[in-house]
């Protein structure tokens, strides 16, 4: 066991963020820390790291323990090379022994820094892996990232999870990224409303096992409630429970008073759905031969697609290939220097920039949501700007705070608020998942995924474009932008598979021409209209079993001795089941067509 907590407790103001929770972390364990924003997760790992000191308990580290925190970034080191930023990590006690420039060198050389490099000049993926540096040189023993995948590529992200694999000490980290957490984790421990509970296995074994905990935790305070009600029927009939005889009930009815007070309610879940417009023009985008380039450096070199109405597409690639500018040149924020765009009619479109430049920090959040008016059109319907927030988990007190004074998480939701507060046929997304806690996540995806206009989508988020794009757009860092049909996993697949092949090539291959992608097919489906092409196989095959069952039992010569509104029923449903069937196959066949 390398590290303990035995019943701590740490308070913000009159907030508990940690209330007498205990947890064991072991050598080799890679333990994520999951829970809502604000609910305390780095509060604990400071706790781990010596940086804060609990309230009340105590934390246990095995003597000799050595601990290392990532660093979100290092602001006075401007002048700062990598390499002393790396030697930085090194314990004040290590001094100049003959074995620490080697250990200098030996981890610069595994994560491929150079050391001469300004730190100051780096892009913030490799300033991720100096900070990295840092923390592994001192050879901990127990390691802790915070948000560690926050702002970086892919790229970035998949070396991360492989350097992490390979650490042989204990890991201890937050994350966001399920995709990151369900290939690192042996462990989830869970803090909500100041309690920590840990759960085996990887993300997705949490979420099952978490989502069956809340149904039973739900029935029990209802099963609660409902005798707390009764008691305090009974109480108020006065006279029954002033008798010596019952003073027991009456201490039990204060003491379930007190328990229910003292229950921390879980905090709601945020709603919110896009208010979507009339459809578009078929053509969304197309653009043929266009480039776009900043005197003699080429962002984008030629690019010809086609997005139609519908279309769910994803876009990919290196930070600094091009990714947001490729959507400013979609959406006419600028011009390309060759070729030309088009772009169709009656769009209106929901834009999420990364930068979150539409939020006026110095104007309150209610009015960043609909310029100063109180009420905002949802559905046909005014609803007041605070009720409307409230689906946004922003309190009362918060309306008239500055959008300036929010954390960065609450930035995202108040950002989504206004987007999602217009009507909107084409939905642009640039790395929108930063600083959202998973709960929020998956709802902004569960929306997205249900939205019926036309999806653009830049992410680092592996698992939400899985889940919500049908094709890709890739920039690989050179100004070419290739298409691809499928999500990320498609994608990685392909890569992976053809990459020894490349390899091989490499040598023989002219030099600067691409490597070429497999071919774009057509995209007529809708997002919708795919899901529904892909569950219809097994909703026939459900309807024909259940069909070749009931023929079998109206063969039998008991049939027709049941109750006459039996029969009826069969006959009935055999016959529909017929139809349905019938008009599944048809269906099937149509979107196999529109699919080309």
């Amino acid at each position: 066991m390398l590290l303990r907590f035995d019943d701590v407790s740490l308070a913000f103001g009159s907030r508990p963020l940690l209330d007498r929770v205990s947890l064991l972390v072991d050598q080799g364990e890679r333990v994520c820390l999951v829970g809502r924003n604000g609910e305390g997760k780095s509060s604990l790992l400071r706790l781990v790291a010596g940086l804060a000191t609990p309230d009340d308990g105590t934390v246990w580290i095995k003597p000799s323990a050595h601990v290392a925190l990532l660093a979100q970034d290092l602001d006075a080191v401007a002048d700062a090379s990598v390499r002393d930023v790396v030697a930085g990590g090194l314990p004040a006690t290590a001094g100049e022994s003959w074995e620490i420039a080697p250990r200098i060198d030996n981890v610069m050389s595994r994560l491929g820094l150079d050391g001469e490099a300004r730190y100051a000049d780096l892009s913030g993926g490799w300033r991720r892996r100096a900070l990295l540096g840092r923390a592994l040189v001192s050879e901990p023993d127990i390691l802790l990232l915070d948000e560690p995948t926050n702002h970086l590529d892919i790229e970035a992200i998949e070396w991360l999870e492989s350097t992490m694999i390979g650490f042989r000490g204990a890991l201890l980290f937050v994350s966001h990224d399920r995709a990151f957490v369900n290939r690192l984790a042996t462990r989830v421990v869970e803090l909500d409303r100041g309690r920590l509970s840990s759960w085996p296995g990887n993300y997705d074994d949490f979420v099952v096992k978490k989502s069956l905990q809340l149904d039973i935790e739900a029935k029990a305070n209802a099963e609660f409630d409902r005798k707390l009600a009764q008691e305090e029927v009974w109480i108020r009939k006065g006279v029954e429970a002033r008798r010596t005889r019952n003073e027991g009930r009456v201490r039990a009815l204060k003491e379930m008073r007190s328990e229910r007070r003292d229950r921390r309610e879980r905090i709601g879940r945020a709603e919110f759905a896009v208010t979507e417009a009339n459809e578009s023009g078929k053509r969304v985008f197309e653009a043929e031969h266009a480039r776009v380039a900043y005197e003699d450096h080429v962002i984008i070199r030629e690019l010809n697609v086609k997005i139609q109405r519908g279309d769910r597409v994803g876009i990919v690639g290196p930070n600094g290939a091009g990714k947001s500018t490729l959507l400013k040149l979609l959406l006419g924020e600028l011009e390309p220097v060759a070729g030309k765009v088009l772009r169709g009619t009656r769009l209106e479109i929901a834009y999420y920039d990364q930068q979150r430049e539409q939020l006026n920090l110095a104007a309150s959040v209610q009015d960043n949501v609909n310029d100063g008016n109180n009420f905002v059109p949802i559905g046909g319907e005014n609803r007041h700007v605070s009720s409307y927030l409230r689906d946004f988990l922003f309190r009362p007190d918060q309306l008239r705070t500055p959008a300036g004074a929010l954390s960065g998480g609450e930035r995202n939701r108040l950002l989504l608020a206004r987007l999602f507060a217009r009507p909107a046929n084409l939905l642009v997304l640039d790395e929108p998942t930063n600083d959202l806690d998973i709960d929020t996540l998956e709802l902004l995806e569960e929306l997205v995924a249900n939205f019926d206009g036309t999806l653009l989508l830049v992410s680092h988020d592996r698992a939400f474009l899985d889940h919500v794009v049908t094709s890709l757009l890739v920039l690989e860092g050179d100004g070419q932008v290739q298409e691809f049909v499928g999500g990320w996993s498609d994608y990685a697949q392909w890569r992976d598979a053809r990459a020894p092949l490349q390899r091989r090539a490499e040598s023989t291959r002219p030099v600067g021409k691409a490597v070429e992608m497999p071919p774009a097919r057509a995209r007529r489906l809708s997002y919708k209209d795919q899901r529904e092409f892909d569950a219809l196989p097994a909703t026939i095959e459900a309807w024909e079993n259940e069909k070749a069952a009931l023929e079998s039992a109206i063969a039998e010569p008991a049939f027709y001795q049941r109750p006459k509104d039996e029969v009826t029923a069969a006959l009935s449903r055999l016959q529909t089941l017929g139809e349905e069937i019938e008009a599944a196959y048809a269906r099937w066949a149509t979107l196999e067509a529109r699919r080309g």
